[in-house]
């Protein structure tokens, strides 16, 4: 099963392209981290627009048989075993790409939610969108390795 990571724009910071590049090498033995990305709506005053227009070029790129795990700080907590049970599930039941989508400044608009498969939170906290993609991706590696059984050097 192939992972995905779509964002709203591509972000800003070499360091995070650079932890998240570590992490899709050390996830190739298990298909790797696609990184997707859409283009940021300008903004013209009304939010509301510009969240709908970003869920809905997120919405274009996601295939009907993709499982879409929206990351929104209003989703689920998912402890770390319950984020395994998500990535199993998916990989039990031959999905062939589990997409992970992160939000633009303004977050997700409710009809990418209502897509979703799963709408689950990194924190409670909103954080900037660099550090989102570097935490998602350090957590799709922990999950891939307690799923395979392979020792995670901390």
């Amino acid at each position: 099963m192939k992972l995905v990571v779509l964002t709203v724009g591509r972000g800003g910071f070499k360091w995070a392209e650079a932890a998240v590049a570590e992490y899709d090498k050390r996830l190739r033995r298990w298909g790797g981290l696609g990184s997707e990305h859409v283009a940021v709506q300008k903004f013209r005053g009304d939010i509301d627009a510009v969240r709908r227009a970003e869920s809905e070029r997120l919405l274009a790129t996601i295939g009907h048989r993709d499982v879409l795990v929206v990351m929104d700080e209003r989703g689920k907590d998912l402890d770390t075993h319950a984020f395994v049970d998500l990535v199993r599930s998916g990989r039990h039941s031959g999905v062939k790409r589990m997409v992970f989508a992160l939000g633009g400044a303004y977050g997700h608009d409710a009809l990418l939610r209502k897509r979703a498969n799963h709408v689950i939170r990194l924190s409670s906290a909103v954080m900037n969108h660099d550090i989102a993609r570097v935490v998602l991706a350090e957590q799709l590696y922990r999950v891939m390795t307690l799923c395979e059984g392979v020792p995670y050097h901390h």
